[in-house]
């Protein structure tokens, strides 16, 4: 069976283009975290409203919309070959960090009370080392 892990990587090998310096692995394990971030960010988002105090929570809802829309524009960007768009790439990539970053640390406020938020705030930081990676490697 194939996962969609390998499916990305086919398609970055496939890609006649190449993949240029970076390894593929880092660049499908930031796609993979990016996804993965946005739907808990959503699913977050979504609990916090369905719970009795959502005025409390308004910071870490507006955060978690913010670093689902985020997330999900920079796995599109990093699926691409666009060597001539690597600035843009690569500041997307750096404000995806900095969102994954800011939603983790609200949403980590809130982890006591809220399990939700407390796996929201996993998935923010494992994006946000994933993009890190990926700057580090030389994006």
């Amino acid at each position: 069976m194939t996962t969609v892990d390998d499916t990305l990587k086919d398609m970055l090998r496939a890609h006649p283009g190449g993949k240029g310096a970076l390894d593929e692995d880092l660049i499908a394990r930031c796609v993979e975290e990016c996804d993965r971030c946005a739907r808990a960010c959503t699913a977050c988002a979504d609990a916090c409203l369905a719970e009795g105090e959502v005025e409390r929570l308004a910071a870490c809802i507006r955060l978690d919309l913010d670093c689902a829309d985020v997330c999900d524009v920079t796995a599109r960007l990093v699926s691409r070959h666009t060597p001539d768009g690597a600035d843009l790439t690569r500041a997307q990539v750096e404000a995806c960090a900095l969102a994954c970053a800011a939603c983790a640390a609200e949403c980590e406020r809130h982890a006591a009370a809220h399990e939700h938020c407390r796996l929201c705030a996993e998935a923010c930081r494992a994006c946000e080392r994933a993009c890190s990676d990926l700057l580090a490697a030389g994006l």
